[in-house]
């Protein structure tokens, strides 16, 4: 399988009082990042970054790791591009 054609991805541990916020500013940015729940009892969330688009969602992070929004922020192996169970 072409992983040139996929997304980054990445995950993340979400304040779940707050996860509608980093929702909202992924998509109401220029779509900047697709996201969806991967774990929901650990607020566990999963990020589809487009190429283009790493920088500016490496930003909007940044400042929301800083706001104590987001945890533990790691960049992996595209589980989509690998195959994986969605």
């Amino acid at each position: 399988m072409n992983t040139a054609t996929y997304c980054l991805y990445y995950t993340a541990q979400l304040d779940k009082s707050r996860c509608w916020l980093v929702s909202s500013l992924l998509r109401g940015t220029e779509h900047v990042a697709f996201d969806r729940s991967l774990d929901p009892h650990e607020s566990v969330f999963e990020f589809f970054v487009p190429v283009t688009m790493e920088s500016v969602f490496l930003e909007v992070m940044a400042y929301l790791e800083k706001e104590k929004v987001v945890r533990e922020l790691m960049k992996k192996n595209n589980r989509v591009a690998e195959g994986q169970q969605i």
